[in-house]
């Protein structure tokens, strides 16, 4: 995997007249799909898009996993995150001989180690029940794998809204807000009311009967009255994670010059 720090030697190397342009290209090329057998995988993800390739552990086995991780690692891509994980799947992975550092609570396993945080400011995640924690952990990790600093804040929903308000000074001090919640999803609406930044809704699956699954969420969410809220899928922690990332990074990678 050639990320920017070493794209740029190339290119000042063919500036120094020390490599050839055609050798240059040659290299971006041969590291741009890392065949792992089961999968084709995107070694140049990190260069084009700001994050490197994620592996989705369901639907996969342990050994599907393990040798994905071994094809990146023998790519030079050192951190690689894994969702959807479960405690079997993981245990399975470590046994192979891969060292995995693996969060339950979120389903989220990672090689290497958490970047220092290089975002612009604090991404915040606000789950409105305790059901929902999954979701929100999964959010959490998967931000700080992408480097950024993240506070989790849970149960604030709106069934009891003064929990809510006493998060004021958290809520004007983000830089992107992560609402999480199910039943019908109203966190989000209130949240963007009081925020000045993006906020990004998550509807969960938490609910009874006429919660359909999360489909109620996401429709009360897609339909806030409030400005500001872009949703992902249902229980899409990750999404919502990686989405806050990506604008938590901007005036890092000169788009806000």
């Amino acid at each position: 995997m050639i990320d920017a720090t070493r794209l740029e030697e190339f290119a000042q190397a063919v500036a120094a007249g020390t490599l050839e342009p055609a050798e240059l290209v040659a290299r971006v090329r041969a590291a741009a799909i890392v065949d792992a057998g089961c999968a084709r995988l995107d070694g140049e993800r990190a260069l084009r898009c700001g994050a490197a390739e994620v592996v989705y552990g369901a639907g996969k086995t342990a050994g599907q996993i393990a040798e994905i991780l071994r094809a990146l690692a023998e790519s030079c891509q050192e951190r690689v995150l894994v969702t959807r994980l479960d405690e079997q799947k993981a245990a399975a992975v470590r046994a192979s001989g891969i060292e995995l550092t693996y969060r339950p609570g979120a389903r989220i396993a990672y090689t290497g180690s958490l970047p220092e945080p290089d975002g612009d400011g604090t991404i915040l995640v606000l789950s409105a029940g305790t059901s929902d924690a999954p979701v929100a952990e999964e959010a959490c990790q998967t931000a700080r794998f992408l480097g950024n600093r993240v506070k989790l804040v849970q149960d604030v929903g709106v069934a009891g809204i003064h929990r809510l308000l006493a998060c004021g000074d958290d809520i004007a001090r983000a830089r992107v807000i992560i609402a999480v919640a199910g039943m019908e999803g109203a966190l989000a609406s209130v949240v963007a009311g009081l925020a000045a930044c993006p906020v990004i809704a998550v509807p969960t699956s938490v609910g009874y009967g006429a919660n359909l699954g999360g489909v109620t969420a996401l429709l009360a969410m897609v339909n806030s009255c409030a400005s500001g809220v872009s949703v992902v899928n249902i229980d899409n922690g990750f999404g919502a994670a990686y989405q806050a990332s990506l604008i938590n990074h901007l005036a890092g990678r000169g788009a806000c010059a």
